[in-house]
């Protein structure tokens, strides 16, 4: 089966078909309430504990507008350069499922919030703006749980009325590699704006990927199949790498292919059928009854625009000319806004930006990656690891002992000071040329035979004699200091 979808994915390596992709990505909003009630959107309660009459739509119940939620919407929008709408409603989206207490949802169909847009990424095959068609607000439904009863399915309507916006693309994307990159960048953004903390796996970022193909060239778009509820950015990419496969060999096969839903098998990383798809007339929009339309201010726009923050691609404009950072350097410090904020709250403190990088990039991220953990849990304030890099700068520690002894010590003791630390360990380099002038002398005395070949040309020699002083001093000189005696000694 692998060599015959490989064989028919080379019909897209041979531009003989196209895949063309549209992606709906729902992503829950960080409120402490939910869209139309006050009840708490906190993931991981026990089942049905975060619920009232409200979110179980009893009879007499009205929901009333989160306003944080419109906020957050707009924010978005603003973001990704969408034209806000400013004259809005929301409506009822009719379909009957037993986690869906009201027996439809809440949400926007003919005035989406946000309209058009766009997000950038970048591939192997260069950079491309993903256009969006609109960005919505809508609820969410509950949860069906098949793995409880062995005879019974259960359900928990905590997620029930947890505010989404939901992101919709034109069928923009052409493979599963821009699917990856595009839902990376997604993420990303609505970390850095702080409406969503992006985590797939908990379901705060669920993604469906509409996905058809033609021949290169068509122009009209072929029949499409849906694949709902995907969970990661990994199943993505798959899902529509074997979904275009699946779809080619229909066609080459002279086989007419269905408009159906599909659902996705990680474990196998397949796709099968779970219903024919519906359109939209299915859901028999109306406007909802119970909600007024909102009307939005410029005035209100506005504020919201001041909370964005400078975002990843200004920060690596910044990063590259005005700290002098490689490129590579510079987006890696922006991937995360927390990372990228600790590490210019440590360059306040006037330790040398390349430096304050290194650290950042090496024993800060190592630690990280070990605690599988992010900034937030690091222990350690930006000025403590300011002070321990200058330590480093001023020849008065060198890096190893900086980065393998004070820099564990710093983050089992906190509040300790890196000098006070240093120089308890006796650990604190030597300059004072008095003190490193006779131990070079002696060096050079007893590997009088090695000083001749040095001098004969054989100048990769250096790097023994600053050892040997290295090693004599107990590793107390300074190694800055040490190689300009070296050399010049060395020229006599």
């Amino acid at each position: 089966m692998n060599c015959i979808f490989a064989a028919l994915y080379s019909m897209i390596k041979n531009k003989i078909y196209e895949i063309v992709v549209g992606l709906e990505v729902h992503a829950k909003l960080l409120t402490q309430s939910k869209l139309f009630s006050g009840d708490s959107t906190v993931f991981g309660h026990e089942p049905n504990t975060n619920i009232s009459a409200i979110t179980l739509a009893h009879p007499g119940t009205l929901p009333k507008m989160n306003k944080e939620v419109i906020g957050f919407a707009i924010k978005l929008g603003l973001a990704c350069n969408s034209e806000i709408e400013k004259q809005n409603y929301f409506a009822r989206k009719n379909y009957f499922y037993p986690d869906l207490p009201k027996g439809y949802q809440i949400s926007q169909h003919t005035t989406p919030i946000c309209k058009g847009g766009f997000i950038k990424i970048k591939t192997a095959e260069g950079g491309k703006n993903i256009q969006l068609n609109r960005i919505h607000m809508e609820e969410d439904a509950g949860k069906s749980l098949h793995d409880v009863y062995p005879d019974q399915s259960a359900l928990d309507f905590n997620r029930a009325g947890v505010p989404l916006v939901e992101i919709v693309t034109e069928p923009d994307l052409r493979s599963g590699e821009e699917a990856f990159a595009y839902i990376t960048e997604l993420r990303k953004l609505v970390r850095y704006l702080g409406i969503c903390d992006g985590n797939m796996e908990a379901g705060s970022m669920r993604c469906d990927a509409n996905i058809s193909v033609r021949k290169k060239g068509e122009n009209k778009l072929g029949t499409k199949v849906e694949v709902k509820n995907l969970n990661s950015i990994r199943n993505v990419k798959i899902a529509i790498e074997y979904e275009a496969n699946r779809l080619i060999g229909l066609l080459e096969n002279d086989q007419t292919i269905q408009q159906q839903t599909r659902s996705f098998d990680s474990t196998t990383g397949s796709t099968f059928s779970i219903r024919e798809k519906e359109d939209a007339d299915d859901y028999r929009y109306f406007p909802e009854p119970d909600l007024t339309p909102f009307n939005l201010t410029e005035n209100f726009i506005e504020a919201i625009r001041m909370t964005i923050p400078v975002l990843q691609e200004e920060r690596i404009k910044k990063y590259i000319s005005t700290y002098h950072l490689s490129e590579y350097d510079a987006a890696t410090l922006t991937e995360e806004k927390e990372f990228s904020d600790y590490f210019e709250q440590v360059i306040l403190y006037q330790v040398n930006f390349k430096n304050a990088a290194n650290w950042m990039l090496g024993p800060v991220k190592s630690w990280l990656n070990d605690q599988q953990a992010d900034i937030t849990a690091f222990p350690v304030s930006a000025v403590s690891l300011a002070s321990l890099i200058k330590l480093v700068e001023e020849g008065k520690l060198s890096f190893s002992a900086a980065s393998t002894k004070i820099f564990i010590r710093l983050i089992n003791e906190p509040s300790s000071d890196a000098l006070k630390m240093a120089t308890g360990m006796n650990l604190l380099q030597e300059s004072n040329l008095d003190h490193i002038h006779p131990i070079v002398d002696t060096v050079l005395l007893q590997l009088d035979e090695k000083v001749k070949e040095y001098k004969k040309g054989k100048k990769g020699l250096l790097a023994l004699f600053v050892g040997e002083v290295m090693k004599k001093s107990k590793g107390k000189a300074d190694p800055k200091v040490v190689n300009e005696l070296l050399l010049e000694k060395l020229k006599s």
